[in-house]
């Protein structure tokens, strides 16, 4: 770790700032935890200046001979950017006030002025900044503007709830807020801000004269750009203190460093914020093209919310590369694509699925002939596509085979067949019917898809016409990336080969035992991206992570044998995922949910003896409802509900059941959507309870999966 010294000269020049440099004097003098300012050309104070070696090199003459990809800090990588890929485009913004362009210079300077600023209303390193706001062209430059001066930032966005908010705040212990908009601000002080302590506020968009009056009184407050010109105004005159030789103060950011805390839980239970540190986002910065092989003016659409673990790894990824984003959102997205045309889509499968279903209305409102054509050159296509996966090797199998050579060859020559049979066909399709959904929207390299499973009818369909669609895997905890389908072995059904460096190995719940591929268990993970733990939770840390540094994913998954023959010969190594071992539920939204609150809050309705709330890979949540049969009668017989008191039929029980639910769950962030009754209760005799009158929900929703499939349906 490189430290030198800050002249007096530079300090004098750093306190002599007029206007809002004059109003920063107050904080200046506060108690700081690592540094403190004096202008006094007799006494020279040590003081810390944390920087991304690479991005600050002009000042930091130790890392001239850094290479341009030897990166210690996620913030050097825009100083090699913008040297590669300077007057590109890098994002577009349309539809913030006022919308932006910026080009990889642009962005890199903006950066840096953020950073600057920060340090002058007195931010020192490893201190927290809260950044509550969505994704956009100015979360981004806050973003690496806090990284790049050697603080923390503690991320979420405006769809969180006030108390959400307000929890991940105080536990972070973060000292000061980065805020959307006056109106989320407006919604936030009336139950938040007095509930505080904050130094300042940075106001991302939108003007300071719109913010709550009352709520404000006695806290500084700066607005982007004031931001932005007190950081250009301090560099210009520190890069004038370096020309002339005066010596400065830093310190190299190490990439063992916390760079962010990213908090998993919602309200319910105690926050675990996700310590990542540099090295971890670098590791997905170093490895994401062998999955996204982006070229320099690509386009990427982004509307994920860019505290989203997943969005956040690719945004820093794709940038290197020299891309250009364009920021969008749900409202714009099918019109953006259109628009702009992306060769990429990083997004969640709830995306696809309704890109799915949008296409699928549009084929069903088409005239008879139209329609008949459309689903029939679709399902030729399907055949097509899965002949095509069979003799390429590409049909994922969960057990090796050992069939005899003719037995393989035979089957590979009858799928040759049936594809070449099929192809005129298919080609057919591709010109008449695909080639308009590909100019709707866009999409002409890939569709990535993770935060959730991807659907296998949806993962069908867009092979079938031509889109394709990589699907991944990861968790907050893995900064996200661990595994992901490479465009050359796009196997559908798995989540590809893990990345590299990365180790997967599969254990037995019970003894922990090391399993073979093709068996399941539960998914381990240990590499560079593995988070440092949770922040202030050593218990939670210690119960995710062992000694050697592998990871309890708590994902139910299995690695697909190697086979030298056969359809699955190119499958071998990849993971397969099952679902989840823990009771978390991931909907495809990406949203995770903890399912007991809502079965508390259900169980303390009479008409409810047991209650499975359910939705893993689904659009929303659903439930399985053991009831109390006897106090269904009552109530249906109090209630003069049916003609035959002694007796309900099945419309009535689940109107019942419905009317329960909503009522006594109605004060839960989220709500339950179709329900399944089941006759059976979970007991230990049917093995669907445990020794300690613990319902298995795997095995339940095993039992019931047949059911569960119709259900959603």
């Amino acid at each position: 770790m490189a430290i030198g010294v800050l002249s007096s000269t530079s300090l004098c020049l750093i306190d002599r700032r007029k206007s809002f440099l004059a109003a920063s004097n107050s904080l200046l003098s506060r108690r700081r935890r690592r540094s403190s300012i004096v202008c006094n050309s007799e006494v020279e104070r040590r003081v810390i200046r944390r920087c991304s070696p690479f991005l600050e090199g002009v000042t930091l003459k130790s890392t001239t001979n850094l290479a341009t990809n030897d990166w210690k800090a996620v913030p050097d990588i825009w100083k090699t950017s913008a040297d590669k890929y300077g007057d590109r485009v890098a994002l577009v913004d349309p539809y913030h006030e006022p919308s932006s362009d910026m080009t990889y210079k642009q962005l890199e300077q903006e950066i840096l002025d953020f950073a600057e600023g920060l340090r002058v209303i007195g931010v020192v390193p490893d201190e927290k900044l809260a950044l509550f706001a969505d994704n956009s062209s100015r979360w981004l430059v806050a973003d690496q503007g806090i990284m790049a001066m050697g603080a923390i930032n503690v991320v979420r966005g405006m769809r969180s709830s006030d108390e959400e908010l307000l929890q991940i705040y105080k536990h972070s212990e973060s000292v000061a807020l980065v805020v959307e908009s006056p109106e989320f601000f407006n919604r936030l002080a009336k139950s938040f801000i007095s509930e505080v302590d904050k130094r300042f506020i940075i106001l991302l968009w939108g003007e300071k004269t719109l913010l709550n009056s009352e709520s404000i009184k006695n806290i500084r407050l700066f607005d982007y750009k004031e931001i932005i010109k007190l950081g250009k105004e301090n560099r210009d005159l520190l890069l004038q203190s370096c020309v002339e030789g005066k010596d400065e103060t830093y310190e190299i950011i190490s990439p063992d460093d916390v760079a962010t805390l990213m908090y998993t839980s919602g309200t319910s239970g105690t926050p675990k914020g996700v310590m990542l540190t540099h090295r971890n986002l670098l590791h997905q910065i170093r490895n994401l093209w062998e999955i996204v092989p982006a070229e320099p003016g690509d386009r990427f659409l982004s509307m994920l919310p860019s505290w989203h673990a997943y969005e956040r790894a690719c945004e820093y990824f794709i940038f290197t590369y020299g891309i250009e984003q364009v920021y969008t959102n749900v409202k714009k997205l099918k019109e953006d694509l259109k628009r702009y045309q992306p060769q990429y889509l990083i997004s969640v499968p709830l995306v696809y699925e309704t890109l799915y279903s949008s296409i699928q209305k549009q084929i069903s409102s088409s005239s008879a002939a139209r329609r008949f054509i459309a689903l029939m050159l679709i399902n030729v296509s399907l055949l097509y596509m899965e002949a095509k996966r069979i003799y390429e090797g590409k049909f994922l199998l969960e057990k090796q085979t050992n069939h005899p050579y003719i037995f393989v060859f035979l089957d590979w020559l009858w799928a040759r067949l049936v594809a070449a049979t099929l192809w005129p066909l298919h080609n057919l399709a591709l010109k008449l019917v695909y080639s308009k959904i590909h100019s709707a929207i866009g999409i002409s390299k890939a569709g990535i898809s993770g935060g959730g499973s991807l659907p296998n009818y949806v993962d069908k369909f867009f092979e079938a016409i031509g889109v394709r669609i990589q699907n991944g895997y990861g968790l907050t905890e893995t900064s996200p990336v661990l595994a992901a389908r490479r465009p050359a072995c796009n196997v559908l059904g798995t989540v590809g080969h893990p990345l590299n460096h990365t180790e997967v190995k599969i254990i037995d719940a019970e003894n922990g035992e090391v399993l073979p591929d093709g068996l399941k268990g539960i998914v381990k993970v240990r590499g560079p991206q593995v988070m440092k733990g949770y922040f202030k939770n050593p218990s939670a840390t210690s119960q995710a992570l062992d000694g050697e540094g592998w990871l309890n994913t708590g994902d139910i998954g299995w690695i697909a044998p190697k086979s030298f023959t056969g359809r699955n010969r190119e499958c071998g190594g990849m993971l397969v995922l099952e679902g989840r071992a823990k009771d978390t539920i991931v909907l495809t939204t990406g949203e995770n949910i903890e399912p007991s609150e809502l079965e508390d809050a259900a169980l303390r309705s009479n008409l409810i003896q047991q209650i499975v709330v359910i939705g893993q890979d689904q659009r929303r949540l659903g439930a399985l409802i053991v009831p109390n049969k006897e106090e269904l009668l009552a109530v249906a017989k109090k209630d003069s509900i049916s003609s035959d008191p002694s007796e309900l039929n099945k419309d009535e029980i689940m109107n019942l059941l419905q009317h329960e639910l909503s009522s006594w769950t109605s004060g839960c962030l989220y709500q339950i959507g179709p329900i399944l009754i089941v006759d059976e209760p979970f007991t230990i005799e049917n093995g669907l309870m445990t020794p300690t009158m613990k319902v298995r929900r795997d095995r339940v929703v095993a039992q019931y999966k047949d059911r569960i499939a119709k259900l959603y349906k």
